[in-house]
């Protein structure tokens, strides 16, 4: 007998295609409460402490801990005996070499390619030194599409799933369209970089790309580590760009156009800036300016400046102060605003933080309103080299996480 010609009675406007919905929608969530505490327990987990740290039956979480580990995004390892009566506990891992995340980045002095698993574990990493000034986005971005290619197929072959990618672009790109507006350092702007890279799996298929400021991924990779769950994360390289992080998310704004610290004015009488306007942050705190007030030609590697630094070299020590002093003053402006109290210092500032420190923590306490009543502290960021590469595939892996349903 068909349900429409059932006999039982209907509560009056019941569907039962919602009842269903709610059911999957039901289902759907408790397998992300799952995956959520497995994922950032920090440490393994049985069956029964999963459990007790999601509230769903014993019964329940066994079924979805089945359907994770046959989805293979999560791993048991072998049973260890219990300190109660009963059976060993099988503890509950991330999966390894499973599904993976690829991050991508353009940045004026280099290309890269990292691909990250659901452990946090680097499967395979390319960077390709170059100069990119000026330079031909489509011609760009498909060496970049061939380099990510290369990867992908190393993926395929090992038996790995990818999730997707993360293309970071150092300038301001649109959140809701993935359009680059504007990258004053390359001078690219009004584009669309996703079908320039050209990117597909082995099998034809469309790898999804998200495009995002190469900054705002930068401060994402630091959420992995010992971290506030608020802080300014400021990346420098030729450019200078900044993630707002508030309670552990990342803070977009409107467009995702905020963070710009590299073009704070710091002094109206300063040079000329790519952006076209004067005295900006990048024309005293940008690599090339260093190097240049250093007396090292801009091409020069960070490990010349370095190692002038470390002979107490006096020009190139007075050209990182002044870079300090400049960046102190920009921070000051967004701590004051933001009311954040920790600065994470990324890109080439992580090297150079030893030097660049007492600076900025000295114009901070100078120009920020409630330096006397909170500790400010400014820190070199922990992600490692090429730290948006590594946001880049955690953000794609963050979504497998928020979104098991879709993998298993």
């Amino acid at each position: 007998m068909t349900p429409e010609s059932s006999t039982t009675p209907r509560p009056a406007g019941q569907d039962p295609s919602a009842a269903a919905a709610r059911q999957h929608t039901l289902r759907e969530r408790n397998l992300q409460l799952v995956a959520r505490a497995v994922f950032e327990a920090g440490g393994p987990l049985s069956r029964a402490d999963v459990s007790v740290v999601t509230g769903l039956t014993r019964a329940t979480v066994s079924t979805l801990v089945d359907r994770l580990v046959e989805g293979r995004l999560v791993a048991e390892l072998p049973p260890v005996a219990s300190q109660r009566a009963g059976r060993p506990a099988v503890p509950l891992v991330p999966a390894a070499r499973s599904v993976v995340g690829l991050g991508l980045e353009v940045n004026v002095d280099y290309l890269g390619a990292r691909v990250l698993d659901l452990t946090g574990d680097v499967i395979e990493s390319r960077v390709v030194a170059g100069s990119f000034h000026d330079s031909d986005p489509a011609e760009v971005l498909d060496t970049l599409g061939g380099l990510a290619r290369e990867i992908v197929g190393i993926v395929h072959d090992g038996g790995m799933r990818l999730a997707g990618a993360r293309l970071a672009l150092p300038g301001l790109v649109d959140a809701r369209t993935g359009e680059l507006e504007v990258a004053p350092n390359l001078g690219w702007s009004s584009l669309e970089p996703v079908p320039l890279l050209g990117l597909r799996a082995p099998d034809g298929s469309r790898v999804p790309v998200v495009v995002a400021n190469e900054a705002k991924l930068a401060a994402l990779a630091e959420l992995a580590g010992d971290v506030p769950p608020s802080f300014l994360y400021v990346s420098g390289d030729v450019g200078v760009g900044a993630g707002i992080v508030v309670e552990r998310r990342l803070f977009t704004a409107e467009r995702g156009w905020n963070g710009e610290v590299g073009h704070v004015v710091v002094d109206p009488a300063g040079p000329r800036c790519s952006c076209g306007a004067f005295g900006c942050l990048e024309q005293y705190a940008g690599k090339e300016q260093i190097l240049r007030s250093a007396g090292l030609p801009v091409d020069a590697s960070l490990d010349e400046l370095l190692e002038l630094l470390r002979s107490h070299d006096g020009g190139a020590r007075a050209a990182v102060q002044r870079a300090g002093r400049a960046l102190g003053s920009a921070l000051a402006d967004f701590v004051n605003l933001l009311g954040v109290s920790t600065v994470v210092l990324g890109g080439i500032f992580t090297e150079l933080e030893p030097w660049l420190r007492a600076e900025v923590l000295a114009v901070l306490g100078e120009r920020v309103l409630a330096a006397p009543f909170v500790s400010l502290e400014v820190r070199a960021a922990r992600a490692g080299q090429y730290s948006a590469l590594t946001g880049g595939a955690r953000e794609v892996l963050r979504e497998v996480v928020a979104h098991p349903a879709a993998w298993v």
